[in-house]
């Protein structure tokens, strides 16, 4: 049975529908030999290329979502590769069996915590996309005096590169001296925006750590370097929140074990 070239790519993990679509476009996706045209159509017989490489093609059937969520260590880099030669949060990821790992949403090398990959090019775009408001909520740690005042400025909005950002939502977390911790939530995350927004106050973020996407907590066994899969629960909901159909696999593989010692972003350490 045939489908829609773009979906095909997608269901390979290549990225989301949309992204593809502007690949058929510009010319970049052949069938057989053709260069093809948006609307065409192919089954899994046919010989698909992507700028000339052969991709390979999963049998409807055999298609299912993974997700995972990896602890993000202080000095790893969100690209695939790096020029200067730095780790990459894509270096310790498990093989895909089919696709590739796509990140959903970045961290910046300073940040640490929470970050989901996934083999679903269109669930990982619907997960960034601005228009599905997925929260983010972040463990900051800011160095100097915090007032209300402070506080209402952040929530009500602040002008960075013109753009009006705020928090949905700040609470304290305790700290000692001129060190408070805070939990922030936001809907869309733009480039250090955390930071930027208590920077606009005069205060400096020392240490910033995502601890939730969405619905997904990271595990507090979750060690620094390491990742696990999401359950099928986990991934369901995810499915929920994007409004689309997700097949997780059937043998959902255990956890990774994990060392003892847990990080526990609860209560860091000041």
């Amino acid at each position: 049975m045939s489908e829609k070239l773009q979906k095909i790519l997608a269901n390979a993990g290549l990225g989301s529908r949309r992204e593809i679509e502007k690949w058929i476009s510009a010319g970049r996706v052949s069938v057989n030999g053709g260069i093809s045209s948006l609307g065409d159509r192919a089954t899994e017989r046919d010989t698909i290329r992507v700028d000339g490489n052969v991709v390979s093609i999963v049998p409807a059937d055999d298609i299912y979502t993974r997700v995972i969520a990896y602890h993000k260590p202080l000095d790893e880099v969100s690209t695939v590769k790096d020029p200067q030669g730095r780790s990459t949060v894509f270096d310790k990821l498990p093989r895909t069996k089919f696709g590739r790992w796509i990140s959903i949403g970045r961290l910046d090398i300073n940040t640490t915590g929470l970050l989901l990959f996934t083999n679903n090019g269109e669930l990982a775009h619907r997960l960034m996309h601005p228009s599905y408001q997925v929260e983010r909520k972040y463990a900051v740690r800011v160095f100097g005096e915090v007032t209300q005042e402070m506080i209402n400025n952040l929530q009500k909005g602040v002008l960075l590169d013109g753009d009006l950002c705020h928090f949905d939502s700040i609470t304290e977390q305790g700290g000692d001296g001129s060190n408070h911790w805070y939990h922030v939530t936001l809907a869309e995350g733009k480039n250090r925006e955390v930071r930027k927004l208590w920077q606009s106050q005069g205060v400096e973020v020392s240490r910033l750590i995502r601890v939730k996407y969405g619905p997904i907590e990271l595990p507090q066994s979750l060690n620094r370097g390491r990742w696990q899969d999401l359950s099928t629960q986990e991934i369901l909901q995810l499915a929920d929140l994007t409004k689309l159909k997700l097949k997780p696999r059937k043998d959902q593989p255990k956890f990774e074990r994990q060392q003892k010692k847990n990080f526990k972003w609860k209560k860091p350490r000041t």
